[in-house]
């Protein structure tokens, strides 16, 4: 997916109050509750808001942004859902090699965000951030569409069953265009988004209700692209011409970039406000300056800003808990930290908000690295679920279906399991446990999850059935692999899309970008990880003059067993993550009447 997680429109936010006793203050679990909200809001908090350029706000910003947005997705995924077929047709590359470059590669795009927000938030804004990124991102487009143009740039066709591989010289020119794709569109991803919450205020109710608007239009346009590039960009790629197919995924970048310049007068800009990790240090340092203290078992004697002395009234503050007390030693209050009982420096005295923060980050870490997992699985609809049906009869009924268009089979398959999910799921859960939030974010990631072990385990046996049919001269329909994509849409819904919610929702208030970066980094180590396990898979069942599990001619390997591979991992990830999620403490926040 060229954006990562797929934003599904809002259906509606649930938010559980735990009253305390005295009336002053509540805390309130935060976990919002919709089919998608991926709202990454961080830009129009009450504390950065005079950070912003206040411009009229109308529809006319926002409308070229979801235009750029559209453009975008059709763009990148004109080159990513494709890409495995493109390696091994015109490349000539091996299967495992080709199944290891497009992970890596895919990989690296959803690595990427995470430095793109660092940099914007720390530097750029959001603004200059998606320009130098675009212009990065159009290089990238008009290098392989030069190379998939100019016959030296490519090997010549094969000529029977000989094929010429690709020189290092022709690889070098196509993956130092990739890779600038990857680095572009991996800025883009990181600030648009911010970008266009940018152009609302939430001083306005009116302008807070058009930014919800908006963020179901951006799905609109996320999944349009994604649509119209994995059925008329592939179509074309597959049967009239590569560099033809490349070209039009490259218009569209140049037409998205224009447009975003030209808009630019109209543009409401946030200036960058600095690095949200530097809070993170303050406590760590604090911390281990206190080493030899004892945490008082009175977490009130701990320092915390007085409401009234706040500079900031909206700043959020969270309860303390008792999980990680060594990093409470932050927060202990000496007599040589305080002058006119004001701190005298953050790298000596933290507030307990402070650390709880990064609690919030350490509590993350363990869900955080089940979504590796998981996503390992999760990037196989790109790579050899690809290799697998171009095996496979593509012919259903009277039309010959590219295997990488049944990409977009998942994407409506995603709009229906959402929908199944807010008329018929959603209503009979609340219903049944009785409550008005129905299944929580963490169980609902624990069915993704598993949906995924059903995933692999139906992608096993397809390849199984279709390798007894080859043995038997037969070829099974591409079809075959419809319903493993229809139950890889249902763990996408459950987990994938979840998991974003679910980091935003936990973040911190000063880290909600970044928490939201580091939740794209599961889909990237994902792919990383599953290029890793395919070159290893590779080398250790080719051995003796065997063919191996992914072999260039998939009839006279296993790729079943690898599917069984991956099933296995999903088990035992499954496990992990719901002890994990059984102990997880959710986020507490302390508010004033």
């Amino acid at each position: 997916m060229g954006d990562g997680l797929r934003c599904h429109p809002s259906a509606k936010t649930m938010v559980g109050i735990w009253a305390t006793s005295g009336g002053r203050r509540r805390t309130e679990p935060k976990e919002s509750y919709s089919s998608r909200h991926c709202e990454d809001d961080t830009s129009l908090e009450a504390d950065e808001a005079p950070l912003l350029r206040h411009k009229p706000s109308d529809w006319k910003a926002p409308k070229i942004i979801l235009g750029f947005e559209c453009l975008e997705s059709t763009a990148f995924n004109g080159v990513a859902t494709n890409l495995v077929v493109y390696l091994h047709n015109v490349l000539h590359g091996s299967n495992a090699s080709n199944a290891a470059n497009a992970a890596t590669w895919s990989g690296t795009s959803y690595f990427t965000p995470l430095v793109g927000a660092l940099i914007a938030d720390t530097y750029w804004g959001n603004y200059k951030t998606i320009v130098i990124s675009l212009t990065i991102y159009l290089l990238g487009m008009i290098i392989i569409t030069v190379s998939a143009f100019t016959p030296s740039l490519r090997p010549p066709p094969c000529e029977e069953s000989s094929c010429q591989p690709a020189t290092s010289a022709q690889n070098l020119v196509f993956f130092s265009g990739l890779y600038l794709i990857a680095f572009g569109s991996g800025g883009v991803r990181s600030a648009l988004l911010p970008f266009g919450a940018d152009q609302f205020s939430d001083e306005n109710a009116v302008e807070r209700e058009k930014k919800l608007s908006f963020f179901s239009w951006f799905y609109v346009t996320v999944t349009f692209g994604l649509l119209t590039s994995g059925t008329l960009i592939v179509y074309i790629q597959e049967n009239v011409d590569w560099a033809l197919g490349f070209g039009i995924a490259t218009l569209c970048i140049a037409l998205a970039f224009g447009g975003f310049v030209l808009g630019t007068p109209i543009y409401r800009l946030r200036m960058p406000s600095g690095s949200p990790l530097k809070s993170v240090f303050r406590v760590l340092v604090a911390s281990c300056r206190k080493m030899s203290l004892e945490v008082p078992t009175d977490s009130t004697l701990l320092h915390e800003v007085n409401d009234k002395n706040s500079d900031n009234l909206e700043q959020q503050r969270l309860m303390h808990t008792e999980e990680f007390r060594f990093l409470d030693k932050a927060a202990i209050v000496l007599d040589s930290d305080l002058k006119d009982n004001d701190p005298q420096s953050s790298w000596k005295l933290c507030t307990i908000t402070q650390v709880e923060e990064l609690k919030i980050l350490l509590r993350l870490l363990p869900i955080w690295v089940t979504g590796i997992f998981y996503c390992t699985a999760y990037s196989q609809m790109n790579t050899t679920f690809i290799q697998q049906g171009s095996a496979m009869s593509t012919k259903i009924g009277s039309f010959s279906i590219p295997p990488a268009s049944l990409c977009s089979f998942e994407v409506i398959c995603v709009m229906a399991w959402v929908l199944c999910y807010n008329k018929i799921i959603g209503p009979i859960t609340r219903s049944y446990m009785g409550n008005r939030r129905g299944l929580s974010q963490l169980q609902r990631m624990g069915i993704g999850r598993f949906l995924m072990i059903l995933t692999m385990a139906t992608a096993a046996f397809v390849e199984a059935r279709r390798l007894e049919s080859t043995r038997a001269g037969e070829s099974i329909s591409i079809a075959w692999q419809l319903p493993q994509y229809f139950i890889m849409a249902g763990s996408e819904v459950f987990s994938l899309i979840t998991q974003l919610e679910f980091f935003y929702g936990q973040a911190p208030d000063t880290m909600k970008s970044m928490c939201t970066a580091i939740a794209l980094l599961t889909v990237s180590l994902g792919n990383y990880l599953s290029s890793l396990i395919v070159t290893l898979v590779a080398l250790a069942t080719t051995t003796g003059g065997s063919p191996g599990w992914i072999s260039e001619d998939l009839n006279s390997g296993h790729l079943d067993y690898y599917f069984l591979g991956l099933t296995g991992l999903c088990t035992l990830n499954f496990a992990a993550y719901l002890a994990f999620a059984r102990n997880y403490t959710l986020k507490k926040v302390i508010l004033d009447n």
